[in-house]
């Protein structure tokens, strides 16, 4: 598939919408749980609980940062790609004019 926006020059980093991501255990170190914020969004995303071998996986970067958002803020990432895919949209239709 070609990129219809390869050829402009355009940042497109500027358009992105930042994700931010963590993980983190309880104090007894038994339960573990992953945050988000997207936007920069000060409050961020409600807390999910996860598995602590999932946490290791995710803290040693053998798991993609968007692909552990997708499964754990799953709503939220849709939103995000909608959003990416307006904002491709809009550039498109600025550049047939």
């Amino acid at each position: 598939m070609v990129d219809p926006l390869a050829e402009l020059d355009i940042d497109v980093q500027s358009f992105d919408i930042p994700r931010i991501v963590s993980v983190y255990p309880d104090r007894a170190g038994v339960r573990w749980w992953t945050k988000a914020w997207f936007n920069n969004h000060e409050e961020g995303e409600m807390s999910v609980e996860i598995d602590k071998d999932s946490a290791i996986r995710f803290i040693q970067d053998r798991i993609e940062k968007d692909k552990w958002l997708e499964e754990f803020f799953p709503k939220q990432m849709e939103i995000y790609h909608n959003a990416i895919e307006q904002t491709k949209e809009q550039l498109l239709k600025q550049q047939n004019y």
